[in-house]
């Protein structure tokens, strides 16, 4: 049965099952890859990375893990029971200790990427807009700042930037995507979550943002881009 809902070379992400800490940071997803099945609830999966630097996680600790394949995406908790190394390749089994379910996603996964964008904050106007649940139209003219976006998702996105905009407010953002050798431009009004500024980068905010009232079509070539974008990895990964 798990060989009917995971394939080898299928994306992992294994999620610490700890809350968040006082500092309200998330709990820590690593990302990984099914290396090979041995068995109805034994895996081995690639080593994770985290800044091109090897995580060696734990043997006996316990993570969520969410597998992204194309039979959909599904989840269980798993047990880390080994490590090895096998040409080059550094190697985590892990063992299922929890059933295997279909992974109902109440956020968007998240794609790491770098891309250029303008955003600004709303206007009384824009914010009146989405405050009545309608479509938000942005109004043209009006000046923009530069930033930089390091992660995507169907839900929102994180972006840094030299102006700094408050948690709870409205902000515009508007970035262009390439898919298929064609640019598609993503409009979208967003609430900030979050804001820090990076202690490597004095000057420079991180913001966290949510969007609002986002289309349907507008969220679907966002997730489109996605999934492309990680199926060009995928590839170039079987290719090494």
């Amino acid at each position: 049965m798990l060989s009917r809902m995971i394939s080898v070379g299928d994306k992992i992400d294994l999620q610490a099952l700890e809350g968040p800490g006082e500092s309200g940071e998330e709990p820590a997803i690593y990302h990984s890859m099914v290396y090979d099945i041995l068995s109805e609830d034994t895996l081995e999966l690639t080593m994770p990375l985290e800044k091109s630097k090897l995580v060696l996680l734990p043997v006996g600790s316990e993570y969520r893990m969410i597998s992204y394949g194309e039979t959909g995406l599904y989840q269980c908790l798993v047990r880390v029971i080994g490590r090895r190394k096998s040409d080059n390749v550094f190697i985590l089994g892990v063992r299922l200790s929890s059933g295997l379910s279909k992974y109902q996603r109440r956020a968007y996964y998240r794609y790491n990427c770098t891309l250029d964008m303008q955003v600004r904050s709303l206007s009384r106007e824009e914010i009146r807009v989405l405050e009545k649940k309608l479509p938000f139209v942005p109004q043209p003219g009006l000046p923009m700042e530069k930033g930089v976006i390091a992660d995507i998702s169907g839900g929102g996105l994180r972006f840094v930037s030299q102006q700094r905009y408050e948690a709870e407010e409205f902000i515009y953002c508007a970035y262009i995507l390439v898919r298929d050798g064609k640019k598609k431009e993503i409009e979208a009004a967003g609430r900030v979550l979050s804001v820090r500024e990076l202690e490597e980068k004095r000057g420079t905010f991180e913001h966290r943002v949510a969007y609002c009232n986002l289309s349907r079509v507008m969220r679907e070539e966002i997730i489109k881009y996605i999934f492309e974008e990680e199926r060009k990895i995928r590839k170039k990964e079987n290719l090494m």
